[in-house]
């Protein structure tokens, strides 16, 4: 990047140090963030260690016993009024992530709104966490079903939405009772403690939201103390499912709850009865949000023969029409940097594997300066290709042939992964026996664009555990305790 681009951010929104028991706390080292679009260093963080993690456990600890006191609506108003500082501080909020994440500044904007809304509706459901009274088959006993918080819960993020994967999970953590220990992704952590600095202004307690920043060395050491240490009762993870595996093993030990958000290679499937334009819109929005860097984000294209010729033309005249290349502080970019040169290098291997075995090239194709990669549409692309079998978190869009609904059916499941899907159609007949046939979590029918605080989000297979969202994600942070009231009189 040839200009010079810097972050203007009001004062208290940037914060460099970590965030425990109330206290803005520094460490032994400090770690560097990047703007990944151009290198260049925006802040240095306190590099939080396992002492500073126990610090925190402890205190969430603490506080969780006088915060699962407070009425439910007393957490709702504070969650609420957490929710309208994000509001009121959108724009500086979404400036932290478009430096420190590269996505452009509208889609920023467009994280602050999706990350707000989930302290929003959990402060609704706080309100709702119903238990329930149930016929006893003895007259001399009441038999009651009560709901109570777990406990302190460890809220490990990831960079993509550096926003948004913390108030998704920690917004029903509060709301339920529970206390947090945040480890934000090394790559991002500017926004993770921007929300603590709101959390302390809307008067969330000290010891409720604690947040430590670590870099890439120190996070094995740091997520040790997250999984294992007995005070802690639950964690909740947004990454791959490799980083998944890893943390499960350790919070066996102790038999915590586990939520997981795990890695996706999502399905897009269009047929033949497809209307190709809305098809084709729901493939850029799907593919390329985020430089094509979410764990829902379309990773096979599966076009049926009928109309394979006119989708890829008319996909791509909307790449050429719509993608803009660029930092995402500039208003005509569609298109950031991936997080670092090693997302860059994996979607470059990816596109090389692919042309050697005989796919062909018809949009972008090249890596760029840094850590950019041109939007890149393959044809004639088939199975044994490298990028319809692994997850890609980049800019590439494969698509492979098919003739029949069966056979697109194998192709789509053919994976260990099933976190979301999408396809189009309008045969109501074939959208019934296709969205129960998909092995995923989440199917999109005709729409590319699904996430929303009022549904599920949660994946099957190895995408992981549990739900996140919707008046069903509470229920992971709560235990039912059942209460046998014994020897009335009848």
């Amino acid at each position: 990047m040839q200009r010079r681009y810097s972050l203007d951010v009001t004062g208290p929104l940037l914060r460099t140090q970590g965030y425990v028991d109330g206290r803005w706390v520094s460490a032994a080292s400090v770690f560097p963030v990047l703007d990944p679009a151009t290198g260049q260093e925006i802040a240095r963080v306190a590099d939080c260690g396992p002492v500073e993690a126990k610090q925190a456990v402890d205190a969430a600890y603490k506080a969780f016993h006088s915060w699962k006191q407070h009425t439910a609506k007393e957490r709702s108003v504070l969650l609420r009024k957490w929710f309208d500082l994000l509001t009121l501080h959108k724009e500086d909020l979404a400036k932290l992530i478009t430096f420190e994440c590269g996505k452009p500044l509208q889609e920023s904007l467009g994280e602050i709104a999706y990350s707000a809304s989930f302290l929003e509706w959990f402060s609704e459901e706080a309100r709702r966490v119903y238990g329930d009274i149930v016929p006893s088959p003895a007259k001399d006993r009441k038999i009651f079903l009560l709901k109570q918080p777990v406990g302190v819960t460890s809220i490990i993020t990831p960079w993509n939405f550096p926003s948004a994967m913390i108030t998704r999970k920690v917004g029903a953590a509060l709301a339920a009772g529970c206390t947090v220990v945040v480890k934000p992704a090394e790559d991002t952590p500017l926004s993770a403690l921007a929300l603590a600095e709101l959390a302390e202004q809307a008067g969330i307690p000290a010891g409720v939201f604690n947040v430590v920043p670590c870099s890439r060395e120190k996070t094995p050491s740091v997520g040790e103390v997250l999984c294992t240490d007995p005070l802690v009762a639950k964690i909740s993870f947004t990454g791959s499912t490799a980083t998944g595996k890893v943390l499960l093993k350790m919070a066996a030990d102790t038999v915590k709850k586990a939520s997981m958000e795990l890695g996706g290679h999502a399905p897009f499937i269009v047929f033949d009865s497809a209307d190709v334009d809305k098809a084709v819109g729901g493939a850029m929005a799907s593919k390329f949000r985020n430089s094509g860097q979410t764990c829902v984000c379309s990773n096979r294209f599966l076009v049926q023969g009928g109309i394979y010729d006119r989708f890829m033309e008319r996909l791509g005249r909307a790449m050429d029409a719509e993608l803009r290349v660029g930092h995402g502080s500039d208003p005509e970019t569609t298109q950031g940097p991936l997080i670092n040169t090693r997302a860059a290098e994996k979607v470059a291997h990816q596109i090389s594997d692919a042309v050697s075995r005989g796919a062909k090239v018809l949009k972008g194709g090249k890596r760029l300066d840094g850590s950019f990669m041109e939007p890149t549409l393959l044809a004639d692309v088939t199975k044994e290709m490298l990028c319809t079998k692994e997850e890609t978190f980049g800019p590439l869009l494969p698509v492979i042939r098919f003739n029949t609904e069966d056979e697109a059916l194998a192709i789509a499941n053919a994976s260990n992964v099933g976190l979301a899907g999408y396809f189009y159609s309008q045969d109501v007949s074939q959208i019934w026996r296709v969205a129960e046939a998909l092995e995923t979590g989440i199917v999109g029918v005709n729409e590319g664009l699904l996430s929303t605080p009022e549904a599920t989000f949660g994946g099957v297979k190895q995408s992981g555990l549990g739900r996140e969202g919707s008046k069903y994600g509470i229920d992971e942070y709560l235990d039912v305790k059942y209460m046998c009231f014994g020897g009335l009189k009848p």
